[in-house]
């Protein structure tokens, strides 16, 4: 199944009173680029999450945003008496020593590191947090892959459809070419005995030199033999599925040139009127491309 590029997820979960919200988007991109946009507690993940996206994508620019809220009736932050109590012996113990007035207050110990902990700290510092931070983020990148798979559906049959009408237009051009170094064949023979007139005529071989080289000019069997092949392959490519994004780009910029090559070999009028339709096709194909994984 083919893959798009562009693609969205979220999830959400709720961990010891901590609302975790992740939201996955995926853009085009030439390669692999990660975004993480984690709230602070958090960003010390940023290297486990580019890992899990590895696992799940090869091409596009992923974005990684993670919110987190403390749940309804949670506490917001816990007293750490025990801390406190530890500060004030040691300062007061300090404070002695040193000869210096003064009391330990309660602001002066609430300032103090830990003694006010913070519940989403606590939350955030456990193992169990971090695991369900990674789980809930994988679970969005999840849903994004399924996306990315449903747009990747219609891709392949667009580029389906677009490859068959080329297909089409160059079993047309192929059918007709025959006629058209006849026609040209004719067109040169009348207008050399135009321009000669009553002078000597061109000899036998002389004039079958002459529409050996405009056979050769207008022979395009090696573009059509090519132009087939790579067809062949983009279609087996679709229906495959799988990574394949710049092997498509790259078939379909082959496709292009021998479309482009038949057009200047060929002055007629019908085959360059289906050139112009194949090229239209094609340019489709190139655009749809692009957006392949």
């Amino acid at each position: 199944m083919l893959r798009s590029m562009t693609g969205f997820g979220a999830s959400s979960h709720e961990e010891d009173e901590l609302l975790l919200q992740v939201e996955v988007r995926s853009v085009n991109h030439r390669h692999l680029l990660v975004k993480s946009r984690l709230t602070g507690e958090f960003s010390f993940l940023e290297g486990e999450v580019e890992a899990l996206v590895k696992k799940r994508i090869a091409r596009g620019s992923i974005t990684v945003n993670l919110a987190t809220t403390r749940a309804r009736g949670g506490e917001a932050a816990q007293i750490q008496p025990e801390v406190a109590r530890r500060y004030q012996v040691q300062l007061e113990g300090l404070a002695e020593q040193l000869g210096l007035p003064g009391e330990v207050t309660l602001s002066t110990l609430i300032s103090l590191p830990g003694v006010v902990a913070s519940a989403v700290s606590d939350v955030t510092e456990s193992k169990q947090a971090q695991r369900a931070v990674l789980s809930t983020i994988d679970e969005a990148l999840g849903r994004m892959v399924e996306m990315r798979e449903t747009e990747g559906a219609a891709i392949a049959d667009d580029l389906t459809r677009n490859a068959a009408a080329v297909s089409k237009l160059v079993e047309r051009i192929e059918k007709r070419m025959p006629n058209v170094v006849r026609t040209h064949q004719k067109n040169l023979e009348k207008r050399v005995n135009e321009l000669l007139a009553d002078r000597q005529g061109l000899s036998v071989t002389d004039m079958a030199r002459e529409v050996a080289i405009l056979a050769d000019k207008l022979d395009v069997s090696e573009e059509v033999s090519r132009l087939k092949s790579h067809l062949t392959q983009l279609e087996a490519f679709v229906a495959k599925g799988g990574r394949v994004g710049r092997k498509l780009d790259f078939l379909v910029q082959e496709v292009f040139r021998e479309v482009n090559t038949i057009g200047a070999k060929c002055s007629d009028a019908k085959v360059a009127h289906w050139v112009v339709d194949a090229k239209t096709h094609v340019e489709r194909l190139r655009e749809q491309v692009q957006n392949v994984e």
